[in-house]
């Protein structure tokens, strides 16, 4: 780790097989606590480049626990988080409102490691229990159309660096690193991520992966369709700008999407708005991210149908629905 550090410290990067090296290492428990916090902090102080996230993933991929459910086509929307917006759950009540409608989703998520109440935290206060077992997720899969995957049972470097990302308490590449290394390999994908930078990276790794993929903006910083201005929209054909009015039909203050000061909070704000007890701007915004998933995924005939698709899957109770079965499972 010594040498890497020097190299890192006189401002060079990692090509991807050395970057994938040490993150291997980091899984295996080589490195102690100060040379993994040192090899970390460096990436809050430099942005990460396309060769070393792409040996991370490898790394990551490399070492996780693999999920087979037989060639279902599931989807996951998951954010980068990191962007210090301190929202409710948008892409984790997205995911219920998508099985909902019908589609298998799983959901890759962690605590909350610069968020107060990360996915992991709101669905455990909500009753789910975390497991890897493959039959138990994809009994799951298929009566309540969700499974969450609670990434430190898959990916033993996570596990590793999980109290160091705590002490911190700031976006790391980790952040980064979440949406890429779904265990499940899903076919279809929604990337929340905080940055344009980050953006364009995506975009360079999903284009030669999927074709089923959307990532997705907020441009005044969010990891999400904020609504609180426009959002960028990147697919494999192509990216555009789109107003909050054209996704949501209506703008939203940032007051109004912020969540809880406590886990407890967060959940209480989730099985409001699952229940279909949330504010306007709430639902607003939960049904915009929703709706660009329900459309990669295919299955509806624009993005107006995918919007119409999850306000149906929200009102109806089918996304609450998706959820009791789920908790009513463990």
């Amino acid at each position: 780790m010594k040498k890497t550090l020097s190299l890192l410290f006189e401002h060079k990067t990692l090509d991807r097989a050395a970057a994938k090296e040490v993150l291997v290492n980091i899984g295996k428990g080589v490195y102690n606590e100060h040379e993994v916090t040192a090899f970390m902090t460096v990436y809050l102080m430099r942005s990460i480049s396309l060769q070393e996230l792409q040996g991370f993933q490898d790394a990551l991929l490399e070492l996780c626990l693999p999920m087979d459910f037989d060639g279902m086509d599931t989807i996951d929307i998951v954010g980068t988080g990191g962007d210090g917006k301190n929202t409710f759950n948008i892409s984790t009540l997205s995911c219920f409102i998508v099985a909902g409608a019908g589609h298998k989703v799983t959901k890759h998520g962690n605590y909350g490691a610069s968020t107060i109440s990360g996915s992991s935290n709101v669905v455990e206060a909500l009753g789910y229990k975390f497991k890897n077992d493959n039959a138990a997720l994809r009994r799951e899969l298929e009566e309540a159309h969700i499974c969450f995957l609670h990434a430190p049972q898959f990916h033993p470097a996570l596990k590793n660096v999980g109290p160091i990302r705590k002490n911190l308490g700031m976006r790391t590449f980790f952040n980064m690193l979440g949406p890429l290394v779904n265990p499940a390999f899903p076919a279809f994908s929604i990337i929340g991520v905080y940055s344009l930078e980050m953006a364009r990276l995506y975009n360079y790794l999903m284009q030669r992966q999927s074709r089923n993929f959307a990532i997705v903006h907020g441009l005044d910083g969010y990891d999400e369709i904020s609504l609180t201005g426009d959002s960028k929209i990147i697919r494999f054909d192509g990216e555009q700008i789109v107003s909050a009015t054209a996704l949501g039909g209506m703008e939203v203050k940032p007051e109004s999407i912020r969540g809880g000061d406590s886990v407890e909070a967060a959940a209480k704000i989730f099985s409001d708005i699952i229940q279909g007890r949330g504010t306007p701007e709430q639902e607003a915004v939960v049904l915009a991210n929703s709706a660009v998933a329900l459309q990669v995924t295919g299955a509806h005939r624009g993005y107006a149908d995918a919007f119409e698709a999850a306000k149906e899957s929200l009102h109806s109770g089918k996304a609450y629905q998706s959820l009791q079965k789920l908790i009513a499972l463990q």
